[in-house]
């Protein structure tokens, strides 16, 4: 293979796998971008079997051919190349050529035919999704996600089909046991899509959508094969799905509240981030009292010591005095767009849960500490 690329264009494609290629795996190919010439395009992938990402964009082709580099190898030299041409060209010993016309490099690569090929499927039924709008339920969500390899169930977004008010909605959920992040949205030609009893979308891949998604108006999505299939222009990104089933979240969404409380958003997240100051791995929690019209939060530790602050609010129910994860609390507000928030409790054993006008179809629930 000979090519010779335009540098900007090759540059903002390879920055965008980074977060995709294996740095550590055992299989060495999967940190490597597969290179391939497809007419007078260069078609340009990586994969780490999970999920895959492919790119075409110009280039002018002096030989086709196709040839595997280092990914992190091959940013590096884009990132601190200021020129606006690199030549690429295979040599013989599975080693590649790769120059800007003033600094050259030789590398080694592996065989391209070792590449992992990852086939979309064919007749899949895609429907467009506004970028802002699928962004925004990513965003809504993904923070709640597990983190632990023990939650393996846990470890992505849930995404199903619901009804209500003679409306069909797209729901995707996701908790890591502790807290839950829900949203709703209406989306046209939802009802094309077959998204069975649900299917669960990583976390990685989920954050690799959001990137898509973000960068455009509009991005086409569907589901075939226990995959989900993504497009823009350009770019193909598939992501296999968990072959797993979710939990069933419903039963800790409360029916009905029994008290809550307004407030500004802001004014409480500065709180809880000075709460959190005297945090650490063993001592987490805030407690929250509220009576007459304050809410009073509170975080020990005895290895430190003790930081308090009040906040004005409107509430005329019993007092309540509750422990949270100050964090789980933070990840929730900042993901939403109402200055305004409502917090409903039921008693100091049940959920918090976290609404706003602004955010219509999202529901935050925080599941409360012993203090």
């Amino acid at each position: 293979m000979e090519i010779k690329i335009d540098r900007n264009e090759f540059y903002k494609c390879i920055s965008k796998v980074q977060s995709i290629i294996e740095r550590r795996s055992n299989m060495p190919i999967l940190s490597t971008v597969l290179l391939a010439t497809v007419d007078s395009d260069i078609s340009i992938s990586a994969t780490d079997l999970e999920l895959g990402f492919q790119q075409t964009i110009k280039a002018d082709i002096l030989e086709e051919g196709s040839i595997t580099i280092s990914g992190k190898k091959l940013f590096e030299i884009l990132k601190e190349s200021k020129n606006e041409t690199f030549y690429i060209k295979e040599k013989e010993n599975h080693r590649v050529l790769i120059s800007d016309g003033k600094t050259r490099f030789e590398l080694s690569c592996l065989p391209a035919d070792e590449y992992p090929v990852f086939i979309e499927p064919e007749d899949v039924t895609i429907i467009e999704v506004q970028g802002k709008t699928l962004s925004e339920m990513i965003n809504k969500t993904i923070y709640s996600v597990a983190i632990e390899e023990s939650e393996f169930k846990l470890s992505g977004v849930f995404s199903e089909k619901v009804s209500h008010d003679g409306e069909t909605f797209i729901r995707m959920v996701a908790t890591d046991g502790h807290r839950l992040s829900l949203i709703d949205k209406s989306i046209p030609n939802i009802d094309s899509l077959d998204l069975g009893d649900g299917l669960i979308i990583p976390k990685k891949g989920m954050s690799e959508l959001n990137k898509l998604a973000t960068e455009s108006e509009s991005v086409l999505i569907g589901f075939k094969q226990k995959n989900c299939i993504a497009k823009k222009d350009n770019i193909l990104l598939m992501i296999r799905l968990l072959d797993i089933k979710f939990p069933d979240y419903s039963p800790i969404i409360p029916e009905k509240e029994k008290c809550s409380i307004e407030l500004d958003k802001n004014i409480l997240i500065e709180a809880l981030r000075k709460m959190l100051i005297l945090s650490n791995d063993r001592y987490k929690a805030v407690k929250i009292t509220i009576d007459n019209n304050i809410m009073e939060l509170v975080s020990i530790n005895p290895e430190i010591g003790e930081a308090q602050e009040n906040i004005s609010v409107h509430y005329n129910s019993e007092r309540l005095a509750i422990g949270f994860n100050a964090k789980y609390f933070i990840d929730t507000l900042q993901s939403m767009e109402s200055e305004i928030i409502t917090l409903g409790f039921i008693d100091d054993t049940k959920p918090c849960t976290i609404k706003g006008e602004a955010d219509k179809g999202f529901l935050g629930l925080i599941m409360p500490m012993r203090i």
